[in-house]
């Protein structure tokens, strides 16, 4: 058996887990609700959910949490997909947290609102009564991630703790938790960044363009490529440039670094991300905070 062969069982097998997984939450939780960035982990969970429940449509709703700092590429993708698809769509904004008084904006030169995001996702959480939603996390993305479950329990304060998390066995995921509790489900947790672009090659996926080569203002901080936007501090020292640059995530522009390419095509990132010494998540400037900032975010409701 050649390795083209190969590639396409492993990836037949690794969508037919998640279609499973998908399957099983819709099984055993009442009210799912599928975390939605407009990134590609999300945008192919949105697929997979539609081949594990066609012909019927996806039977939950998408949460959105906009810190109102987001690309405008990702929002109009966002829109145009649940237009399309006929999605039920939740947005809830960072932006009215902040204008009731219930959390701050943060300030100085890395200010962000990507930690914001977490007490406006616990209130949606709380508002609709969801007890299981769905995301896009891989456990090769982040060493805190690598200690998830497919099924990973919050508390009833919504806390992460990795010491208090069931062995899943054979595939066997138990959806039974207290009253109050909730779960994370992670139905592409076994996969790499890799299988996910494959799998976005093979299903002809629309991606967001900033995933694609495009020129834009950037500049210099931290050996990084800053997007030079309204949303940043930037000192008088930082001078902005345009520069031919894609976004290998799609995050909140305060959050998310760029990185040189000529990658304008599927293929052309696809080969590119196979050649990077730079993990993808070397561009998140948020992570770069404290070795431990994803963990800690976690615990307290992230994601």
């Amino acid at each position: 058996m050649n390795t083209s062969i190969n590639a396409v069982l492993a990836q037949d097998e690794k969508e037919a887990e998640a279609i499973y997984i998908f399957r099983e939450i819709a099984a055993q939780f009442e009210n799912p609700v599928l975390l939605f960035s407009g990134g590609k982990d999300s945008i192919t969970l949105v697929r997979l959910a539609q081949k594990a429940f066609f012909p019927a449509a996806i039977p939950f709703p998408l949460l959105h949490i906009d810190t109102g700092h987001n690309f405008t590429e990702t929002l109009v993708y966002r829109d145009e997909l649940v237009e399309e698809l006929g999605l039920n769509l939740i947005v809830r904004k960072v932006q009215d947290a902040i204008d009731s008084g219930k959390i701050s904006e943060e300030s100085g030169r890395y200010a962000s609102r990507n930690a914001l995001q977490t007490p406006v996702l616990l209130d949606a959480i709380e508002e609709f009564q969801f007890n299981v939603c769905i995301g896009g996390a891989r456990r090769d993305e982040e060493k805190a991630r690598a200690k998830e479950r497919v099924f990973s329990i919050r508390d009833d304060f919504s806390q992460w703790d990795e010491k208090n998390q069931r062995p899943e066995f054979f595939r066997m995921l138990n959806g039974l938790i207290p009253k109050g509790y909730n779960v994370r489900a992670f139905p592409i947790s076994n996969w790499t960044e890799m299988d996910v672009w494959e799998y976005i090659r093979s299903e002809k996926l629309t991606l967001p363009s900033l995933y694609f080569a495009h020129k834009r203002k950037v500049f210099q901080r931290d050996g990084m490529l800053w997007p030079d936007n309204q949303f940043v501090n930037k000192s008088s020292d930082e001078a902005s440039e345009e520069r031919i640059v894609r976004f290998r995530t799609v995050g909140d522009m305060t959050c998310t670094a760029a990185v040189e390419s000529s990658a304008s095509a599927l293929d052309d990132v696809i080969e590119e991300i196979r050649l990077a010494e730079l993990s993808e998540r070397g561009a998140r400037i948020d992570d770069r905070r404290s070795e431990a900032a994803m963990e800690e975010r976690k615990r307290v409701g992230y994601f």
